[in-house]
C-alpha cells in the first residue's frame, strides 16, 4: 500500500484525492483552467494574484536557483539536497477544513497542496504529480518543511526532469488513523472524504491552475504516479474523476481498504486465539516460508530462490517433518523449529481471512481463487513472502511476533467505532486504544470486517473497488498496474479479482488491456524490492523511471507496453551476496512468467504463458 510520520516512515508518492461532489465535502469547486491570465511571478506577489476560487490561499512562495540547498529554514548540510535547476515552490491550502477543539486529531484547517514549478524556459508541458502512502499526512502545510518521497521527489521532477510536480497531505499532517475519529467518537466523514477522494482531486485541479496562471499555457499532458496508497488514489481518480489525467501509474494499490486493512489482523488474531497469544519469532516464521520457497521455485532440476507463481504452490508446514518439531512428530531439533498448531496457524494466514478461523487442505484449496464465497472473507498472504518482518517502520508484522499492524488495528477501531480495540497510539478524547485487538474472536474480527462494508458510504468510498473505468477509457486515458506477487502488505490475489471484474464490467480482458496494463511481478514485495525471506534472492523488478516511460510513451507515442517485459536488478541494499545483476521478465495479466530453458538469472530464458 507513504508519506512519513512516526508510523508510517517509509514515503513513496505523496497525494490525496478528491469527493465527486466538492460542494457537499463543504470544498471548493475545480478550478476552471480556461483563459490563461498574465503569467505570475515566484514570489509573495502570488498571494494575491493566484486566487483560484474563495477557500484556496497561498500560504508559501519560495523560489530556489540552480544549486541552491533546498531547505526552508535553518543550515545546509552535506545531506541537503541541491536544486538541479531554477524551481518554485509553492504551498496551497485549500479549505474549509474540519473545525473541532485544537488537540483533537480530527481538527484541520484544510487540505494541504505542494506544488513544484520548473523555470520557465525549462518546462516540458508535463505536470507529474505524486501519490501518498499509508495514510498520507505530511508536513504541506508547514512552513518550516516540505514533503519528500522515498522513491520519487517532486523536486526532482521539477528540476530534473522539467514536468510540475505535487504533492498533498490529504486533509491532515498526522499519519496515523486517529484523525478519522472525531472528539465524541462518531465518524469523520470530512476527514474520511478528503483522505479518500478529495484531497486528490482539488491538488490535482490547483496545480493545473498554477500551472496554467505561471507559465501562461496549458499543461499538455497530465499524469499521475503512486504506488500502495499512492496507487489506490489513482485508480480513485480513473474511477471518480477520468477527465483528470491522460497517464496514471497505480502500482501495488492500496484497494479493498476496509477488506484487506482488517484482514491483515487475521494472523495476529489466529495467534492470540490458536496459540494462546504466544507469538512464533521471525526466525520460526522465517525458516517455514523459507522452506515454502525450496519446496515451489524448483525450475529444470534447479532453485530460483522465489516462486514464479505462488498461487501453485501447495506446501503445507503440518506435513513437513523438515520445519517440525520433535515432539510434533517432525525431525526439526533446533530452536526454529515449529509446532503442528504453529504450522497451522501459517496456513490460515496463508489462506487468508474466515468467518470462522477454519483453513482447508492446501492441496485442495491455496486460497487464490478468483471470487471469494461463503466462509472465505479475504484472501492471505503468498507463501514464501515475509510475513514475520513490518515492511516498514512501526508497521508491525502479519504473523510472528505479536506485534500488530497499526493500520488494521486503528480501522477496526474505526469500523466497530471503539477506540480501545486499538493500539495505545490511538488516541480519542473518549478513551485511547487499550489493545482490545487481542481479545477478538474470530466471529467479531468478520463482523468487523462487515461494519467496513457497511460503513463504505461514511468513509468516503475508501475501497475504491468500482470497476467502471468506461469513462476513463473514452477520454484515451491509459493506466499501468506493477504488482509483486510477494507483496507482504497487500496480498496480490485482491488486485486480480479487481481487474477480473474491470474486464466483466468493459466486455473481456482484450477491452481493458487496450488501455490498462497489469503486471504481475515474482518475488517482488510491498514497493519495489524483494518481498520473500530469501534475502540474497534479488528478484528483477522493474525501475519507477521504467514504469513512467513507458506510460509516457503509451500516451504521447501510441506504443502500448510489450506483453513480456524483460527487467533487472542490481544490488539492493539489505540483500548482500547478490548476483550483481539478475534477469527476468514479467507479464502482462493474465499471462504469467514461465521458464523455458537456460540459465535461470536471464530474461531470455522466459516467456509469458
Amino acid at each position: 500500500m507513504m508519506i512519513s510520520s512516526a508510523r508510517f516512515a517509509a514515503a513513496w508518492f505523496a497525494a490525496t484525492l478528491c469527493c465527486a461532489l466538492v460542494a457537499a465535502c463543504g470544498g471548493s469547486d475545480s478550478a476552471d483552467p480556461g483563459t490563461a491570465p498574465a503569467s505570475l511571478t515566484c514570489d509573495d506577489s502570488m498571494k494575491t494574484a493566484f486566487k483560484p476560487d474563495a477557500n484556496t490561499t497561498v500560504a508559501l512562495v519560495k523560489a530556489f536557483k540552480k544549486n541552491d540547498p533546498l531547505l526552508l529554514t535553518g543550515s545546509a548540510t552535506a545531506a541537503t539536497p541541491l536544486a538541479a535547476n531554477d524551481m518554485c515552490l509553492v504551498k496551497l491550502l485549500v479549505g474549509p477544513g474540519h473545525s473541532g477543539p485544537a488537540s483533537a486529531p480530527s481538527t484541520t484547517p484544510g487540505i494541504g497542496i505542494e506544488v513544484w514549478l520548473p523555470g520557465k524556459d525549462r518546462w516540458n508541458n508535463r505536470i507529474h504529480v505524486l501519490g501518498g502512502a499509508g495514510m498520507a499526512g505530511g508536513p504541506q502545510t508547514t512552513l518550516t518543511a516540505f514533503a519528500g518521497g522515498a522513491g520519487v521527489n517532486p523536486w526532482d521532477v521539477a528540476g530534473t526532469e522539467g514536468a510540475v510536480s505535487a504533492t498533498t497531505d490529504t486533509g491532515h499532517p498526522v499519519g496515523s488513523a486517529t484523525f478519522l475519529m472525531n472528539p465524541d467518537g462518531t465518524v469523520n466523514t470530512v476527514g474520511w472524504t478528503e483522505f479518500s477522494e478529495r484531497g486528490i482531486h482539488e491538488m490535482t485541479a490547483k496545480t493545473k491552475a498554477l500551472a496554467l496562471s505561471y507559465y501562461a499555457a496549458a499543461a499538455k499532458y497530465t499524469y499521475w504516479h503512486g504506488g500502495s496508497t499512492g496507487g489506490r488514489q489513482g485508480l480513485k481518480q480513473a474511477q471518480a474523476y477520468p477527465e483528470d489525467f491522460d497517464g496514471i501509474i497505480a502500482n501495488s494499490p492500496a484497494i479493498n481498504w476496509s477488506k484487506f486493512t482488517t484482514a491483515m489482523l487475521y494472523g495476529q488474531v489466529v495467534t492470540q486465539r490458536d496459540l494462546a497469544g504466544v507469538g512464533m519469532t521471525s526466525a520460526q516464521v522465517n525458516a517455514v516460508s523459507s522452506a515454502a520457497i525450496g519446496a515451489c521455485d524448483l525450475l529444470g532440476g534447479q532453485h530460483l530462490g522465489y516462486l514464479l507463481d505462488p498461487s501453485k504452490c501447495t506446501y503445507d508446514p503440518t506435513l513437513d517433518a523438515g520445519v517440525l518439531c520433535i515432539a510434533s512428530g517432525g525431525t526439526n531439533a533446533t530452536a526454529d523449529c515449529i509446532t503442528t498448531a504453529q504450522a497451522s496457524s501459517l496456513n490460515k494466514t496463508w489462506y487468508g481471512q474466515t468467518r470462522d478461523g477454519t483453513v482447508p487442505a492446501p492441496a485442495s484449496d491455496t486460497g487464490f481463487e478468483s471470487v471469494l464465497s461463503g466462509n472465505h472473507l479475504w484472501y492471505g498472504y503468498p507463501r514464501g513472502s515475509n510475513i514475520a518482518t513490518a515492511p516498514f517502520p512501526g508497521l508491525g508484522t502479519i504473523n510472528g511476533p505479536t506485534t500488530p499492524q497499526t493500520l488494521a488495528t486503528d480501522l477496526i477501531a474505526l469500523e466497530l467505532q471503539d477506540p480501545t480495540f486499538s493500539t495505545p497510539a490511538f488516541v480519542n478524547a473518549t478513551g485511547n486504544g487499550t489493545d482490545g485487538w487481542k481479545s477478538l474472536s474470530y466471529a467479531q474480527l468478520a463482523h468487523a470486517a462487515d461494519r467496513g462494508l457497511a460503513l463504505q458510504s461514511a468513509f468516503g468510498n475508501i475501497n475504491t473497488d468500482n470497476p467502471d473505468l468506461s469513462k476513463f477509457k473514452a477520454r484515451g486515458g491509459k493506466l499501468i498496474t506493477v504488482y509483486g506477487t510477494s507483496d507482504n502488505l497487500i496480498p496480490y490475489p485482491g488486485m486480480v479479482n479487481y481487474y477480473n471484474r474491470v474486464a466483466v464490467q468493459l466486455g473481456g480482458l482484450s477491452s481493458v488491456q487496450s488501455f490498462y496494463k497489469l503486471y504481475l511481478v515474482p518475488g517482488m514485495g510491498h514497493f519495489p524490492a524483494n518481498g520473500t525471506t530469501n534475502f540474497s534472492a534479488n528478484p528483477p523488478i522493474p525501475s519507477e523511471a521504467q514504469n513512467y516511460a513507458r506510460l509516457t510513451d503509451w500516451v504521447e507515442k501510441g506504443i502500448e507496453p510489450a506483453e513480456l517485459v524483460a527487467v533487472s536488478t542490481v544490488v539492493t541494499p539489505n540483500t548482500p551476496n547478490t548476483p550483481s545483476v539478475r534477469s527476468g521478465v514479467m507479464c502482462a495479466y493474465p499471462k504469467m512468467p514461465v521458464y523455458l530453458s537456460g540459465a535461470l538469472d536471464a530474461a531470455a530464458s522466459y516467456g509469458c504463458q
